[in-house]
């Protein structure tokens, strides 16, 4: 996996601590067939509150990809989390965005592209905020 973009520790954890925040993102595969990893820092606490998902989005709000994630990371912070395939061409520009159980979309969000990389971004948590009900979505917390 190639590192594209890293924001400064404590400045995450601070941003963490009402909502989700996309730190990193790597990518690997080919185009129209890519791998993300991303990176989240979120304020878990257990299935009562815990990051669910994390999603590529186009600049337009349209879902491209979502990762569902199963359980909370209460002792896992920050914690990665990989999926795909992300039907994306090399030089689409996306934003990363996670998504927490009871609060919606946090702000701290990578934007980029496979071509020029991912940097941090800020994105109104109410941006394609009709998402939150459009499928894939979780079906429980394992734990």
């Amino acid at each position: 996996m190639e590192k594209i973009a890293f924001a400064d520790e404590m400045e995450t954890m601070k941003a963490a601590s009402g909502n989700p925040t996309v730190i990193k993102v790597e990518f690997s595969g080919e185009e129209n067939a890519y791998t993300f990893n991303v990176t989240i820092a979120s304020p878990d606490t257990g299935c009562d509150q815990y990051a669910d998902w994390w999603e590529v989005i186009d600049l337009d709000g349209n879902l491209i990809f979502r990762r569902i994630l199963a359980h909370s990371h209460v002792n896992e912070q920050p914690f990665s989390r990989s999926g795909g395939a992300v039907d994306i061409a090399a030089t689409t520009e996306v934003y990363v965005r996670a998504h927490m159980n009871n609060l919606g979309y946090g702000s701290a969000v990578q934007k980029g592209s496979i071509a020029n990389g991912f940097t941090p971004a800020t994105l109104d948590v109410d941006f394609a905020k009709t998402l939150q009900e459009q499928e894939p979505l979780p079906d429980g917390c394992d734990f």
